[in-house]
């Protein structure tokens, strides 16, 4: 009997050893290169990225102008190759400024007459539209629940309702059965455009629940990115012409649309989180006519090469991504109107600077090639890292992975990580082998309400079908609480998006270092195999581009 105690505990101890991530043999050489990851260079890099000379880091201004001619001159030190236009480290990014123009008007028409007086910048607002400067449009509304449109999910807000030449009234969220990733793509504007614009849809008009909401400030308006021939090649807040009209409106104008179709707003709302879709026509017709002014910008992602050895895998690329932008000057906190965006991210960028001095000290690369991308627009809406997902200065098929890093948030020792969007495909194995032999734990997200997975540069590559990931703090601490959201959530609070996020504010240059390592590890990994990632199985992400 006790033996067979014996025995049955040694099978469980076998079996949890065989279920943990198995810590990999890293070559001599590399492990070499990975210790000479320097913190003080980490600080150096921060320090110049977020000095006040920069002034934030705006695009289209001097200061991220000096930034870009920064990383150039650090590439070159690190022998990291241009893979920009023209043999040169540059990918141009014309961004543009759209502005809606106060004259804005938004008319409800009922089948009895004028169905409410709404009020601009009270009841609603539109945003610009990025390609036309006049629009004049008429159309009747139709509810269509969240605006999600996935059968396979089993979920379509427009099955059986016909919408075309029709203004869709929407709420932002997804019902409750999605999954968090799938439920942050689904309420994202640009896919919910995009469901519009695939029914036959002129607009539509977002609604919330939230009663106290307040409608968001334009005074800065919309940012998108243009074609060389001057169209709009990529934007959050727009699709095509044909969506005419993209508008918001309050709870309390929201609830006026409802009352006018005698929909059982508490009863709708409801349905939704269940997953029932519950659409339908709203009796009332929307006349707008808006005007929309353009101030374009001219900006840059830098894109560097480290070649691969392999003579056929070396023409594939794993790309690390991290955004060199933040947003400039801005009202001013303390005295202090530079938002100087250490953190955010110059910490990020200077972990990829890391990351190719690591590629300098290997004689021997990688099969693959890897690209280094600093990014513009991040803060305007992703729009540097969609517009290079979208026309990559390499050949799209080429692109096998992207390794985002934004933000890390190295204010404490980094003990464990998040890989956020690795669940999706195969790239949870380089992680988990990376994080094993970093000693690092992996661990679920432990802010998932933050919708961070759609919020940083990754997405931009998920929707084009690449998988990509992107490591960020976990919460284990060395007192055993576990509880590191915590010290991020007062972190945030006071320094995140302010101009308190400077090179005085808290930093652990050791928890740099050991991200730079890791993403480094994860990269080299997914260089190193033969093997291209893939998403999962039936993933949802893996079912085409989206």
């Amino acid at each position: 009997m006790k033996s067979t105690k014996y025995l049955l505990v040694l099978c469980f101890i076998l079996a949890a050893q065989h279920a943990l991530p198995q810590a990999i043999k890293v070559e001599r050489n590399v492990a070499k290169a990975l210790k000479k990851v320097s913190p003080e260079t980490l600080k150096n890099h921060i320090a110049y990225l977020a000095d006040d000379r920069l002034l934030g880091r705006k695009p289209g201004t001097p200061g991220y102008d000096t930034a870009v001619a920064y990383i150039i001159n650090q590439y070159k030190k690190a022998g990291v190759k241009p893979s920009g236009e023209n043999n040169s480290y540059l990918q141009a990014v014309k961004l543009r400024n759209a502005t809606t123009g106060t004259n804005a008007i938004l008319q409800l028409q009922g089948s009895a007459g004028p169905a409410a007086m709404l009020t601009y910048g009270h009841d609603y607002i539109i945003f610009p539209n990025p390609q036309l400067p006049l629009v004049q449009v008429q159309a009747p509304l139709v509810f269509a629940g969240y605006g999600i449109s996935a059968p396979q999910l089993g979920y379509d807000d427009y099955a059986g309702r016909d919408v075309a030449g029709k203004i869709v009234v929407v709420l932002r969220g997804a019902p409750e059965k999605f999954e968090k990733t799938v439920a942050a793509y689904s309420m994202d504007m640009h896919t919910i455009l995009e469901n519009a614009a695939a029914h036959g849809a002129v607009g539509v008009v977002v609604g919330t629940t939230n009663a106290q909401a307040t409608l968001p400030n334009q005074a800065h308006g919309s940012y998108s990115v243009l074609t060389p021939e001057g169209k709009v090649a990529v934007s959050r807040n727009y699709v095509s012409d044909q969506i005419k009209l993209l508008a918001q409106v309050t709870n309390e104008a929201l609830l006026r649309l409802f009352s006018n179709a005698s929909l059982d707003y508490e009863k709708t709302i409801a349905s939704l989180k269940n997953g029932t879709p519950a659409s339908a026509p709203l009796q009332i017709t929307v006349s707008a006519n808006y005007t929309s002014a353009y101030h374009d910008i001219d900006s840059y992602n830098v894109v560097g090469l480290i070649e691969g050895s392999d003579p056929q895998l070396k023409n594939e690329y794993v790309v690390h991504s991290a955004h060199l932008d933040h947003v400039g000057i801005g009202t001013p906190v303390d005295g202090d109107s530079i938002y100087n965006g250490a953190h955010d991210n110059a910490s990020g960028v200077a972990s990829l600077l890391e990351i190719a001095n690591v590629y300098n000290r290997l004689k021997e690369k990688p099969r693959r090639s890897v690209l280094l991308v600093m990014v513009t627009g991040e803060e305007m809406g992703l729009l540097g890292s969609a517009y290079f997902a979208r026309h990559p200065t390499v050949p799209a098929a080429s692109i096998v992975a992207d390794i985002n890093t934004d933000m890390p948030t190295i204010i404490a020792p980094l003990l464990s990580v998040v890989a956020l969007g690795a669940e999706h495909s195969s790239l949870a194995q380089q992680v988990q082998q990376a994080s094993a032999y970093m000693g690092l734990t992996v661990e679920a997200d432990p802010e998932p309400d933050q919708n961070r997975f759609v919020r940083s540069d990754q997405y931009s590559f998920v929707t084009q079908g690449i998988p990509a990931l992107h490591i960020k703090y976990g919460n284990k601490t060395a007192d055993g609480k576990n509880n590191l959201d915590v010290q991020v959530k007062e972190w945030r609070a006071k320094y995140y998006h302010k101009p308190q996020d400077d090179i005085n504010g808290i930093f652990d240059f050791e928890a740099g270092k050991k991200y730079a390592q890791l993403n480094f590890l994860i990269g080299y990994l997914v260089a190193q195999s033969a093997q291209r990632p893939a998403w999962n199985t039936g993933d949802f992400f893996g079912q085409g581009s989206h």
